[in-house]
């Protein structure tokens, strides 16, 4: 039997043509995995991993300011701090709430000038929106924004970024009343104390009356199941951390990405 042998040029031709299929393999395989990463979910914080039994009240303010003395003076009388995230239109019409808010100690945050859903804008409209919106927190309290809720809770990777870029968190929640529905204040009640947990983000509408007359029973109940009502920032874990695939919070030093 006879054997075909390939001359030099061939060798070296073959030999090319491998080295160019694995390149081509290589450079495939990493386009996929950027594709892959670039369009990972990034997510804001819904909740925070922690031992203790910490908990926020947070306060949407888009809407009236026909519940802001209410709502403060039932927060004082419980010695409860909470974080307001503003919309700036409202705090262009009711300037004197977000300076009685500032006033009682409570955290200012952002929920975006005009309300707009921001994963219909560019990022630099998304970070000028809320620049916006801090100028103007800023101008009335003297306060700079730390954290940023999206409007509706709407966002995508654009959104984090943009906040991340400002040096702020993007927050969500782990609980909503719902109250925007205007279910009863029983309803809103059963439903925060089955979802409340550790390091939990309750969320609430300020001028809603029906979270008014719910709130005293809420503080309560979750009072004397020993949890402590801690501002948003005051809830979050220092030093690196990361954001899990659920919107947990967690330290970078005790947990794992993957």
């Amino acid at each position: 039997m006879k054997y075909k042998v390939f001359g030099k040029k061939q060798v070296i031709w073959f030999a090319a043509a491998v080295i160019w299929a694995i390149v081509l393999i290589v450079v495939i395989i990493l386009s996929a995995t950027r594709a892959v990463n670039a369009q990972a979910k990034r997510l804001p914080v819904y909740s925070v991993a922690r031992e203790d039994k910490k908990i926020s009240l947070t306060f949407n303010c888009a809407w009236g300011d026909e519940t802001t003395d209410g709502v403060l003076r039932l927060l004082r009388e419980n010695g409860v701090k909470a974080t307001f995230f503003f919309v700036g239109d409202f705090a262009g019409k009711y300037p004197e709430s977000v300076k009685k808010v500032n006033n009682e100690g409570h955290e200012i945050a952002n929920h975006s000038m005009r309300h707009l859903d921001p994963t219909k804008q560019e990022i630099s409209e998304i970070a000028a929106d809320i620049e916006q919106c801090n100028a103007l927190l800023y101008t009335l309290t003297g306060v700079k924004p730390t954290l940023y809720r999206a409007p509706s809770g709407s966002y995508n990777n654009d959104t984090v970024e943009a906040a991340e870029s400002m040096g702020m968190k993007a927050i969500q929640w782990s609980a909503d009343s719902i109250d925007w529905k205007d279910p009863s204040p029983e309803a809103i009640t059963q439903r925060i104390i089955k979802k409340a947990a550790p390091g939990g983000i309750l969320l609430f509408h300020l001028g809603k009356e029906n979270t008014l007359q719910a709130l005293p029973e809420i503080l309560n109940r979750l009072a004397s199941q020993g949890y402590e009502f801690v501002t948003v920032s005051q809830l979050l874990l220092p030093g690196e951390t990361f954001v899990d695939a659920n919107g947990v919070q967690r330290s970078a030093e005790t947990g794992q990405k993957d």
